[in-house]
């Protein structure tokens, strides 16, 4: 198991740019898949992105790409969620999750998740 805890949520403006972080602890990140999702009031967690192990394999939900960037950097067990131009709408609790594999955009696929980080866009 591994212990995920994200950071990088604020109040921000339309237009302003995000890095969310996603530190694990407890196991050899390096193994793990790592996906990104995000949850808005009343709404279901919908999947943002996922990444592999190796950086080789990334997938992102349609609303993502060209605005969402995710990454890792192995060597200081972080995973990260770049976003560009942010939206009213993409107000949500964003939260990482990891599991062994490639990754799949499935949220009942991932074992570990961090408690989520909070961001709100403002106009």
């Amino acid at each position: 198991q591994v212990q995920l805890v994200e950071s990088g949520g604020g109040v921000v403006q339309a237009g302003d740019s995000l890095r969310l972080s996603c530190t694990s602890s407890g196991g050899t990140f390096s193994t793990y898949a790592m996906a990104w999702f995000r949850q808005a009031p009343g709404k279901e967690r919908e999947f943002v992105a996922h990444i592999n192990g190796k950086s080789t394999i990334i997938d992102y939900a349609n609303f993502a790409r060209g605005r969402f960037t995710i990454s890792r950097d192995n060597a200081k067990n972080t995973g990260y969620l770049q976003i560009s131009s942010l939206k009213l709408e993409d107000t949500a609790v964003y939260f990482c999750a990891a599991a062994h594999g490639i990754g799949k955009r499935s949220r009942t696929w991932y074992e570990n998740w961090g408690q989520g980080t909070q961001v709100t866009v403002s106009s």
